[in-house]
């Protein structure tokens, strides 16, 4: 029972300090799961996150079902999804009620303004950390060259992206198994 408390706390706090939606969730993610937990690698966390993307859902929701999932199979799924939608649903609640009132105040556009920056760093910096792990030789570098010149040059879901890039990584290791026999 101590498990699905801790996967609950967890991703009830990361559902509770995230904000700009699943890719502000990264930094956050690799911190806790990888990095405090050992609940996964980076490059495990990398495939969620890949996967989160592809799967219908939110990205934040789908990684946390997905490490739950592996940490204790169907239970801890629906524990670490609940565990990561539970504050949205009540801020959500709380911001619709009261914003209208407040979102033309000078302070509040300021707030979300700085806030808006703030998690474009954090973002960049998971960013960065994932690299790491994930470029590791020639075709992962020219993969990230590939992908990042055509997401920014062509309006292409990133599905397309990603399972573009993952029907690469099985061509080349069946093409590689091939060359060795």
């Amino acid at each position: 029972m101590r498990e699905y408390f801790e996967l609950f706390a967890t991703f009830f706090k990361m559902g509770a300090i995230t904000f700009g939606g699943g890719y502000a969730m990264l930094p956050i993610l690799q911190r806790e799961v990888v990095e405090g937990k050992g609940w996964c690698t980076n490059e495990e966390l990398t495939d969620y996150f890949a996967l989160g993307q592809c799967t219908p859902g939110i990205i934040a929701v789908n990684t946390a079902t997905f490490i739950g999932f592996k940490q204790k199979g169907v239970p801890g799924a629906i524990v670490a999804t609940y565990g990561v939608v539970a504050p949205s649903f009540f801020v959500i609640g709380l911001i619709a009620a009261l914003l209208q009132n407040f979102a033309d105040y000078a302070v509040v556009q300021n707030a979300f303004a700085g806030i808006r920056v703030a998690v474009t760093v954090l973002i960049f910096n998971a960013v960065c950390k994932l690299l790491k792990t994930s470029v590791t030789d020639k075709l992962t570098v020219c993969v990230f060259a590939a992908v990042g010149l055509a997401s920014f040059f062509l309006d292409v879901s990133p599905v397309v992206f990603v399972l573009a890039a993952g029907l690469l990584g099985v061509a080349v290791k069946v093409w590689k198994e091939a060359a060795k026999k």
